[in-house]
């Protein structure tokens, strides 16, 4: 039986919002969660990994030069717990999806580099990309997703609304990985804020989205059908994963 494995720092906000949204999305199967100071699994017999969101990632691990900015609270542990995941995951040709914290992992993880903070790279106001709760989502702003791209499929959408409680951003995009998706307005200028990445081949699924879906899929309206829409399509793709590695199907 497949599994989908998720990484964390509080299990108890995992199981209410992540593991939920996997359910709406039509998981059935085993779903696995890990923490820092948990024994690391091997994704052996995994068909998913899902990146949850949280704190910060340490700057070393794309510039060992590079000083914390002021504004960084960092989750060292779960840099040692999800980095290494990533890369097996990535050789494996396990879906990936990683949310807010998640997308920047993916992106680190493979080579990539993050801005360390919106506010002061990008002078907008803090408030911008620091709305809402998990429990009251609220809508900030679309983002401009790439026609033709894999995630304006999967989301169903070129330019959904979108909830945003992150303060960094991708900066380099990783070898691998490609920008699908922007801000309103910042495509086309230097340092062009990302809001999501995928995989530069379409066989394989890894999607990073700066947003959080899993706060979306129970609204009503364009913005819960692509949240939606996008576990609905991991779900899809580990379960295909699954029947291609072990034989079985997601249940």
């Amino acid at each position: 039986m497949s599994s989908i494995l998720l990484t964390c720092r509080n299990k108890e906000s995992a199981h209410k919002h992540y593991v939920a949204a996997l359910r709406a999305g039509g998981w059935v199967g085993a779903v696995d969660l890990v923490s820092p100071g948990d024994p690391v699994p091997s994704l052996e017999g995994y068909s998913g990994l899902l990146l949850l969101g949280g704190a910060d990632i340490h700057p070393r691990h794309w510039d060992p030069a590079e000083p914390v900015h002021g504004t960084v609270e960092l989750d060292e542990g779960r840099d040692a717990l999800e980095l290494p995941l990533v890369r097996e995951a990535w050789q494996r040709h396990i879906p990936i999806l990683g949310v807010c914290r998640g997308a920047q992992v993916l992106n680190v993880a493979l080579g990539g580099s993050l801005h360390q903070d919106i506010p002061s790279r990008f002078g907008v106001e803090a408030t911008l990309h620091q709305r809402g709760t998990p429990e009251q989502p609220e809508l900030a702003h679309t983002v401009a997703v790439e026609p033709g791209s894999a995630l304006a499929g999967l989301l169903g959408s070129l330019d959904p609304e979108v909830n945003s409680r992150h303060h960094q951003a991708v900066r380099r995009i990783a070898p691998g990985l490609k920008a699908v998706a922007w801000h309103p307005g910042t495509r086309d200028v230097e340092g062009a804020l990302v809001e999501a990445v995928e995989s530069l081949d379409p066989e394989r699924f890894a999607v990073g989205v700066q947003w959080h879906p899993e706060n979306l899929v129970g609204l009503s309206g364009e913005a819960g059908r692509a949240a939606l829409n996008l576990f609905r399509s991991f779900v899809e793709r580990v379960g295909a994963s699954a029947i291609n590695h072990e034989g079985v199907g997601p249940g």
